[in-house]
Order: structure tokens, then C-alpha cells, then sequence
């Protein structure tokens, strides 16, 4: 099964900035949702931000007015800037892709995405 590639992570001090980029154009079909997940060790995946075909847009409030999701000019990839990052954003982030309709109220929620990456690490120094 073909998985979005991601990349752009790394190490940041409190503050800093990273711009993660995932890419999915292996996929035979056009995403109608992408997203973007983050887990860290013995918690559960939490949605970040996910955007739609049409650019509509929507953020975990710990992230809001700090990251900003976006995709680009080829099919099926996916930006996630990230400023004011803090410690607590430290995480694997992963890109996730969703074929077909989806309720608003979903779409942060992992378990309705078709495909997902390896993962992308992102530490945060204070």
C-alpha cells in the first residue's frame, strides 16, 4: 500500500519554527481530507490540523494561532508550519490522507483517515 512520505522534522529550541511537508502522490486517488497527527511515547495520536479539497482548515486548540496547515500546488501534499513551538509539541507527527465524504466532527480523529506515514520526529528543547 502506497504511504505519504513525510519530512521536515527535527530539533528546535522553545520558540523556534519547523515547516514539515508530507507528499502522497503515489496514491491513486485525490485526497478529499489530509491531517496531520502527532503521538508521543505511551499516549494516544492526537489530530493537529486537518484541511479539505476546498481549503477549509481546522486546528487542535493547542495548536491554533501557532501552526498552520496548508497543501501544496501538486496533488496530495500537505504543509504543516509550526512557530512558537514549545516542549509539549515534541512528538512523531504523521500525515494521514482520507478518501470520501467525512462529518466536520471527525476530522481530527485518526481513526477515518485510509493512509498514513511513517512519521516524522519533532523535539522541542527548552
Amino acid at each position: 500500500q502506497v504511504q505519504p512520505v513525510e519530512s521536515g522534522g527535527g530539533s528546535v529550541q522553545a520558540g523556534g519554527s519547523l515547516r514539515l511537508s508530507c507528499a502522497a502522490s503515489g496514491l491513486s486517488y485525490s485526497a478529499d481530507y489530509m491531517a496531520w497527527f502527532r503521538q508521543t511515547p505511551g499516549m494516544a495520536r492526537e489530530g493537529v490540523a486537518a484541511i479539505d479539497s476546498g481549503g477549509i482548515t481546522t486546528y487542535a486548540d493547542s495548536v491554533k494561532g501557532r501552526f498552520t496547515i496548508s497543501k501544496g500546488s501538486a496533488r496530495n501534499t500537505l504543509y504543516l508550519q509550526m512557530s512558537r513551538l514549545k516542549p509539549d509539541d515534541s512528538a512523531v507527527y504523521y500525515c494521514a490522507v482520507r478518501r470520501g465524504s467525512l462529518w466536520s466532527g471527525y476530522w481530527l480523529d485518526f481513526d477515518y483517515y485510509n493512509n498514513v506515514g511513517h512519521g516524522t520526529q519533532v523535539t522541542v528543547s527548552s
